[in-house]
């Protein structure tokens, strides 16, 4: 049985201020906000119950994400209106040596990357999250293990001179796609982005442990403390959370 993916994870200095941000730039709204945490949920006609939730980071931002986040387009107006809201809302347009593409790469108020997509078929039923992009050594290998981990299926691959690009795509066709690209370097920082999840009714959190780390997991301490949640590394060593049962 397969766990499912329920959070996005996002560190921020400013968990209020960053929180406010992307619940103004893909129109979610807050669900909780407390001292240490802020949940931002997508809505309910997304077709796949996902949260965006802000944890407080003890240290500011250092160094290019190894994770970031796709926003959909509806047109070429449509993004430029993405793009020109993300600016009012305290973004700006960066330069990581993407050259002449049709997407505009940004970072938010705490300089997390992320992409305001051209309109793509692939992104008509995502909503206003396209994707959450993993870089990996092997994303084939990488794709494998969190199809895996969250039951959804290969949607895309690709083969580019600079490896393979590989999409996982919800289980009902709805919400973001989960996708890998060849790494631009090895990572050497705990990553600012992380994904939670959890197991089914029925199943159990040590189940769920056991099944992945037998697929190359392992767990990881990051100083977390006693908490009811695992804190694991995938096999690329990017840091998720297996929760309780829900």
């Amino acid at each position: 049985m397969a766990t499912r993916l329920v959070n996005i994870v996002i560190a921020a200095t400013d968990l209020p201020g960053l929180a406010r941000f992307w619940s103004a730039l893909l129109g979610w709204p807050i669900a909780r906000e407390a001292p240490d945490e802020v949940e931002v949920s997508a809505p309910a006609d997304q077709g796949w119950p996902l949260d965006l939730s802000f944890d407080l980071a003890p240290t500011a931002k250092s160094g290019q994400n190894r994770i970031h986040l796709d926003l959909a387009s509806a047109s070429a107006a449509d993004q430029a209106a993405i793009v020109e809201r993300a600016r009012d809302l305290g973004a700006r347009s960066v330069d990581i040596g993407q050259r002449d593409v049709p997407w505009e790469v940004m970072a938010d108020p705490e300089g997390n990357e992320f992409c305001v997509l051209e309109p793509r078929e692939d992104y008509q039923n995502s909503g206003a999250l396209a994707a959450v992009v993993v870089e990996a050594p092997d994303p084939v290998a990488l794709a494998g293990f969190w199809s895996v981990a969250t039951g959804w299926s290969v949607g895309k691959k690709v083969i580019v001179p600079e490896g393979d690009f590989v999409g996982l795509v919800p289980s009902n066709g709805r919400g973001p796609w989960l996708e890998f690209l060849p790494e631009h370097g090895p990572k050497t920082v705990q990553n600012r982005l992380h994904l939670d999840v959890a197991p089914y009714p029925g199943d159990s959190q040590e189940a769920a442990v056991d099944r992945l780390m037998a697929l190359g997991s392992r767990r990881a301490d990051i100083g977390q403390g006693n908490v009811p949640w695992e804190v694991m590394v995938d096999p690329a060593d990017n840091e998720y959370c297996i929760l309780t049962t829900r």
